[in-house]
């Protein structure tokens, strides 16, 4: 989707990004399609947060340990009257794709406090590679693997897919990485987006 075929938020009128769109129940029923700004707006009126500060973050290009720069694209919420969520997160035409970041906060903390803890995250994520090349095939480079469990929205039903090191891999190949350690035992820890790996 270019931005000309973008949808508009019903609220302010403006074109919104996919990745920045939100479907907030109404009232009577339904939802209406809103931008970030207009959604926390109304979020905050809801719940008398009379002086919660509205910031639009603009993004940030970082780079990981192997020299490649990432774009990090930041969207803050409120999730009811007593959660900020503040996301981090790459796009790729209109979506979210590659790395993602979360960090919690209440909707009184200093947005720039949050910010910085946010990017302290970001940077101890991609100052390592969990995945090393090995001619043209990608293999676990260690034996610890860090990474977040997406789907497959092309794939036939509800294919798993994980995002390690930015990238997106199929299940198939995330298990032909594991047969390397064909014998050996493992332990999968699953853990929230906010919560450190």
């Amino acid at each position: 989707m270019t931005h000309d075929q973008c949808d508009q938020c019903e609220q302010c009128a403006q074109p919104i990004a996919a990745y920045d769109a939100i479907h907030y129940g109404a009232a009577g029923g339904g939802y209406r399609l809103l931008c970030t700004q207009c959604f926390n707006a109304e979020v905050a009126k809801r719940y008398g947060l009379t002086g919660f500060e509205n910031v639009r973050l603009e993004p940030i290009r970082m780079v990981d340990c192997a020299g490649d720069a990432h774009q990090f694209h930041f969207q803050m919420r409120l999730a009811g009257g007593n959660m900020l969520v503040l996301d981090a997160f790459e796009i790729q035409g209109e979506l979210r794709a590659g790395y993602e970041f979360r960090m919690i906060g209440n909707p009184d903390d200093d947005v720039l406090t949050l910010l910085g803890r946010l990017v302290q995250k970001m940077r101890r994520a991609l100052s390592v590679k969990d995945l090393a090349a090995d001619g043209h095939q990608l293999r676990i480079s260690d034996q610890t693997v860090r990474g977040r469990i997406s789907s497959d929205m092309t794939g036939p039903g509800d294919t798993p897919v994980v995002v390690v090191d930015g990238r997106e891999i199929s299940w198939d190949d995330f298990g032909r990485m594991l047969t390397a350690f064909e014998g050996w035992q493992f332990r999968l820890q699953i853990i929230d987006m906010a919560d450190e790996p």
